[in-house]
């Protein structure tokens, strides 16, 4: 394995992640509730990789994660962190958004009554 730091000795925080990793697929297999999941189709692999690798640009842009920077940064009144978060909010307002109006074969990609149609028709399912 790589690391990145000088000392190649195994810290707390990667054997806590190898241990969770580790520990709920043993349960999942003890269980029998282990099971392999895939995507829907490739373009909803593709937009969880660009949704991924925009998360990771976003992150190192804004020099810390978002509960560093919506927390943090905000109670010092940071300038980047009211951007950041201001970003963050419109992220969560448009993103469903996008996600709808692939789902409805690319129509009206604002339309909240259409939105809810599709909840309601799943809903009944």
């Amino acid at each position: 394995m790589f690391w990145s730091d000088a000392s190649k000795s195994v810290s707390f925080g990667i054997a806590a992640a190898l241990g969770v990793v580790a520990g709920s697929s043993a349960w999942a297999i003890a269980s029998g509730s282990f099971r392999l999941e895939s995507f829907r189709d490739p373009a909803d692999m593709l937009r969880h990789i660009a949704g991924g690798i925009l998360m990771g640009f976003g992150g190192v842009t804004a020099l810390g994660c978002t509960i560093g920077q919506g927390i943090s940064g905000m109670s010092t009144l940071a300038l980047g962190s009211m951007l950041t978060l201001a970003a963050i909010i419109a992220g969560c307002f448009i993103a469903p958004q996008l996600e709808l109006w692939l789902a409805m074969g690319h129509e009206n990609l604002f339309s909240v009554t259409r939105g809810l149609e599709a909840e309601l028709l799943v809903m009944r399912k």
